[in-house]
């Protein structure tokens, strides 16, 4: 039997299915950070289209903290709507949601000042941030939790933080873009600081019978002296005693370039690690794009659910094919969608 097709639950959400859509930004938004009909469309489709859980782009929790001024955001109470009805048309179509919240730190690209633990900008073509000070550190955490709570009204049914991919999580993690000498700089106890005080206050915001999720680079791959696998486990074990259900493993964004090789499936081996040691569930990504790729991951043990991303950009109903040839009739919002992948029999 498919292992594609099994649910899984976390806390009190189950998930239909071991298929996530991966977050992505792209770039429909406008200046206020509120959702408009193309979210609307571009999410729908994909849920409707069988995946289980739909993630969203990043969500900022501050002005200052988004990638683009095309964003979404959730720093004011305004933003809540819009949200609330992208969850709920997502569950329309038959799927679960994730909110992302995020900072993007050194690698925003919005107007103004930019900020990071350390004056070091993300590459050469861009700008020097300003290091952040300990008042502004604590105003970041307390966006995270106060976003956190708007997100209960929003009804998605589980939050991610985006501490990943070389935005300003993962900068304060890492030696290499954090060069403090505060209690949030220096030693891994002290770079990790921010991730876990932001995780602290946002599950304890975070209804109990909803799933926390936590992106990480389990490496730099940024070049010698960066966070390595060891590291990454150690701070995966912290999370899960805070009540982190999930933990979506990815690899590397800190620098505009990947030290390693990329191929079909290159990051799994890190959430297969991260698995086994700590004993927490994981989702994996990395050039995934094939049902059998897929099979054999669940199969083996490796991750619990697999997020993909461009394979979804380019076809929405991909999860459908894979349904049909794996002989599964998955639960649909609109039945009729799967009769498309079968031999088309007339007057039916």
């Amino acid at each position: 039997m498919s292992r594609i097709f099994q649910p899984l639950t976390l806390r009190g959400v189950t998930l239909k299915n071991r298929i996530v859509m991966a977050p992505m930004l792209m770039y429909s938004g406008q200046d206020d950070g509120k959702v408009n009909d193309l979210h609307l469309a571009h999410y729908s489709a994909r849920a409707l289209g069988g995946v289980g859980l739909i993630t969203t782009e990043v969500v900022a929790v501050l002005p200052q903290g988004r990638i683009s001024h095309t964003d979404l955001g959730l720093w004011n109470d305004s933003q809540v709507a819009g949200l609330a009805r992208l969850a709920d048309m997502i569950h329309t179509c038959g799927a679960k949601g994730t909110l992302q919240l995020a900072h993007a730190g050194r690698k925003s690209m919005v107007d103004g000042a930019i900020v990071a633990p350390s004056p070091l900008p993300h590459s050469e073509q861009q700008r020097t941030p300003e290091a952040l000070s300990i008042a502004q550190i604590e105003a970041i955490v307390q966006a995270f939790v106060d976003a956190a709570q708007r997100a209960i009204d929003t009804g998605f049914d589980c939050l991610e933080i985006h501490a990943a991919h070389g935005y300003l999580i993962h900068e304060f993690l890492s030696p290499l873009s954090n060069q403090r000498e505060d209690r949030y700089g220096g030693s891994e106890e002290n770079r990790s600081r921010l991730l876990l005080e932001i995780v602290a206050g946002v599950r304890q915001a975070w209804p109990q019978e909803r799933p926390l999720i936590v992106r990480l680079s389990a490496e730099d791959k940024a070049g010698p002296g960066g966070n390595h696998l060891q590291v990454t486990e150690r701070l995966a074990t912290r999370l899960k005693a805070l009540g982190v259900d999930l933990l979506g493993i990815s690899a590397g964004g800190l620098a505009p370039t990947f030290d390693g090789e990329i191929v079909p499936g290159y990051q799994v081996p890190y959430a297969a690690r991260i698995r086994e040691q700590v004993g927490i569930p994981v989702g994996c990504n990395g050039s995934i794009t094939s049902s059998e790729l897929v099979e054999s991951i669940l199969f083996s043990g490796a991750a619990d659910l697999v997020y993909i991303g461009r394979e979804l950009l380019r076809n929405p109903f991909w999860l459908l094919e894979v349904a049909r040839h794996a002989g599964v009739e998955p639960p649909l919002a609109i039945p009729t969608y799967a009769r498309a992948t079968g031999p088309y029999v007339r007057g039916h």
